[in-house]
């Protein structure tokens, strides 16, 4: 385990915490299992062995983090299927960030918030979840929304996660707006 830094352990531990109960959406390929984590080393990732799920409290906001992704490639993935899933979800120690410009007195600089350095994001999420928070409400770089970030291995056992709805997406629809 890697060491944390000290005043971003401060920083967390004087937090208000607060308890998070409704929808959020994730978009996954096809088939795949909607709440499964990741531990790949995105934005919000401690990395590790500390699986996350992405999810957006809007789902607009979902789509728009895979189709921003989908957007990088030099030709739209046509093959590619996907779908949107409502999930319930249930946190109890949440730790929430209004905007960009909650982020910046732990280290994230909001001129760089729309790039790929993510080396202060991951460090307050592997920070996090050292200090057993169950997920983070963070602003999406992608969308004018939130998203729930949730550390699967910290959820406690009266917490839940439960896909209410799966629809498949419509991307061509989705790019013309």
């Amino acid at each position: 385990m890697r060491p944390h830094d000290s005043a971003l352990i401060d920083a967390l531990e004087t937090r208000a915490t607060e308890v998070f109960l409704g929808p959020v959406w994730r978009v996954t390929r096809a088939g795949r299992d909607a709440l499964m984590g990741s531990t790949a080393p995105g934005r919000w990732s401690p990395g590790e062995d500390a699986p996350v799920l992405y999810t957006s409290l809007e789902r607009d906001g979902a789509l728009a983090e895979i189709g921003f992704r989908l957007s990088l490639e030099a030709i739209w993935p046509s093959r590619l299927m996907h779908e949107v899933h409502r999930i319930e979800a249930s946190t109890e120690r949440t730790l929430r960030f209004l905007d960009v410009t909650a982020l910046e007195p732990l280290g994230v600089d909001p001129a760089r918030w729309l790039g790929f350095d993510y080396a202060s994001t991951r460090a307050i999420a592997s920070t996090a979840h050292f200090l057993e928070f169950d997920g983070l409400i963070v602003p999406s770089a992608r969308a004018a929304c939130a998203n729930l970030v949730v550390f699967l291995t910290n959820l406690g056992q009266d917490n839940a996660l439960a896909v209410r709805e799966t629809r498949p997406v419509d991307w061509s629809s989705w790019r013309k707006k």
